[in-house]
């Protein structure tokens, strides 16, 4: 009996390497890039480019308001700038609700590739290369042994 607890713990040991043995691949995909490239994402980008126009004038105007009411210290400068907050918030998620509305439909289509190319190459999971870069998710990526972009584009064609 004694012999078994010594040899239980022995055995239990010699699996915990092979537990460790599955290789796991980070992949990076450019999801801008890729949207890109589909042929109907066009009306996507335009939106894009005509909210962030739109979005960047009226931030610039809500500058100079605040600049202004700094300034003068009145209260109607104040209460002008208080309500050019609320348009632009207003503005600001009618324009989310569109973006997220056009970008559905391309969205199926980028992670369908994007599933296909990670199956295809071995890759476990695949961050988008902006919000890794913006939340200091990745700190450093071999971009020629992680870049799934490529291989995603060939897939969307």
């Amino acid at each position: 009996m004694n012999k078994i607890w010594l040899i239980l713990p022995l055995a239990l040991l010699s699996t915990v390497p092979h537990a460790q043995q599955a290789k796991s691949r980070v992949g990076i995909v450019n999801v801008q890039q890729a949207v890109k490239a589909l042929p109907e994402s066009k009306a996507y980008l335009d939106l894009n480019a005509k909210v962030a126009a739109d979005l960047g004038a009226r931030q610039k105007s809500l500058e100079d308001l605040a600049a202004k009411a700094a300034a003068t210290r009145s209260a109607a400068d104040r209460q002008a700038l208080a309500k050019a907050q609320q348009a632009y918030a207003s503005v600001r998620d009618n324009y989310a609700a569109r973006i997220d509305a056009a970008f559905k439909p391309l969205a199926s289509k980028v992670n369908a590739a994007v599933a296909k190319a990670a199956k295809t190459n071995g890759y476990t999971i695949v961050l988008d290369e902006q919000v890794a870069a913006q939340t200091s998710l990745v700190v450093y990526a071999n971009e020629n042994a992680t870049n799934l972009t490529p291989a995603v584009i060939k897939n969307l064609k």
